[in-house]
């Protein structure tokens, strides 16, 4: 089981590295080209509407919005199966595996959220963005890590993995709780029963994903419809697929491993390169001290670097928890770097808090901001901090905390 459960980590961090590179590729595009002659061809296709009708039924949407509720749904329910299968049997499976993210996840989403506030508070229009710098993209950070090669302990990578895993627990926590629109209770009613049907098919123990996926389906046009934001019948859908089904068959990991390649090279580029356009002709560095950016950025930059270092070293040193094996302090200073890097989500959660375009253009420039500055301060911070070659890896212990230095 350890050896399936390590293949498994290896499998998944070497597609999200090799996925976050082409994300970063398609981010830096969508930025070329919203700068370009090329930028009201850009954004007029993106607003071009999109139907499909039943007899009186429709789902009648703008092609942004079809990315971000229909292609980032499977994007979620792939998210939900690594959740699950991170809570039975991988890095959250038993206390002494989970602690050290747990605690530095807490950390990370409540430090961004406070700074956010802290510049925004006197900003009634700007507040409802709190929750965005909260969050971490594990492919744009596993992408950048990959860059050091083989030097970097796959614990790290793991630890990494975890603390996001944690954070996207939260972040569909709060969109569920505080981005949700008016209710439509019928609607709730026809995914209530969906998802009855599905938890019936798991209790059987069904070993095909055919019924799983027709299903999640249904429930995610049943929830598109009730208010509560669609992407979250992926989440719900995902914990509903058995780990072991009928016959000894392993679903949820057949499942999430078909699912990976094209969420990494296809859903989450098409999504980056659909929300990361933002013009920046004619703007000014007064535009990016603005509350709105500015708490987006210090929020990443200052907020999860703090929150995620500053809660795992006192867990530490309160017994709470252990570092890895081979991860020093050091380490996990740049590891909270990378960790800050926030784009996916984070441009996710702003397009749910904001309707107003320039605001949206407003969290692009912050998202974007402090993720490059995070980005590039991690990878240098963990160049200098891990070992010069792999066979040195079994000496490299730091004990006292890089803020400390």
């Amino acid at each position: 089981m350890i050896d399936r459960v390590g293949a498994a980590l290896r499998d998944f961090l070497k597609q999200e590295s090799a996925g976050g590179i082409v994300l970063i590729a398609a981010a830096a595009l969508a930025l070329l080209i919203a700068n370009s002659p090329l930028a009201d061809a850009y954004f007029g296709t993106l607003n071009t509407r999109l139907s499909i009708s039943f007899g009186t039924f429709a789902i009648d949407k703008g092609l942004i919005l079809w990315i971000n509720d229909g292609l980032m749904a499977v994007f979620f329910f792939l998210i939900g199966l690594e959740v699950k299968r991170e809570i039975i049997e991988g890095q959250l499976s038993s206390w002494d595996k989970a602690s050290l993210p747990l605690a530095a996840a807490i950390g990370g989403m409540a430090l961004p959220a406070l700074v956010f506030l802290a510049f925004n508070w006197n900003s009634p229009d700007s507040i409802n963005g709190w929750a965005i710098p909260a969050a971490t993209d594990i492919a744009f950070a596993l992408g950048i890590l990959s860059l050091l090669g083989p030097r970097v302990p796959v614990a790290l990578k793991a630890l990494l993995l975890a603390i996001a895993v944690i954070d996207d627990i939260g972040a569909i926590t709060i969109i569920a709780l505080f981005y949700s629109g008016e209710l439509d209770t019928t609607m709730l009613i026809g995914a209530a029963v969906t998802f009855a049907v599905l938890i019936a098919i798991n209790r059987l123990r069904v070993g095909s994903s055919i019924p799983y996926v027709v299903l999640t389906v249904i429930m995610w046009v049943f929830v598109l419809k009730s208010g509560v934001h669609a992407t979250l019948a992926g989440v719900a859908a995902a914990m509903t697929v058995p780990m072991v089904a009928r016959g000894g068959t392993r679903l949820l990991e057949q499942m999430e491993h078909a699912l990976h390649k094209w969420v990494a090279f296809l859903i989450i580029p098409v999504f980056g390169f659909a929300n990361a356009g933002v013009t920046l002709i004619g703007l000014s560095p007064a535009d990016l001290l603005a509350p709105l950016p500015l708490g987006i950025a210090l929020g990443l930059l200052i907020g999860k670097q703090i929150g995620i270092f500053g809660f795992a070293f006192l867990a530490v040193k309160a017994g709470i928890a252990k570092l890895p094996d081979h991860v020093g302090w050091r380490q996990i200073h740049g590891l909270s770097l990378l960790a800050a890097i926030g784009f996916t989500m984070s441009l996710f959660i702003g397009n749910l808090a904001f309707a107003d375009q320039a605001q949206v253009d407003a969290v692009k420039l912050g998202v974007l901001s402090g993720s490059l500055v995070a980005a590039l301060a991690g990878f240098f911070m963990l160049k200098s901090a891990l070992p010069e070659t792999v066979a040195h890896q079994d000496d490299q212990k730091d004990t006292a905390p890089a803020f400390a230095e």
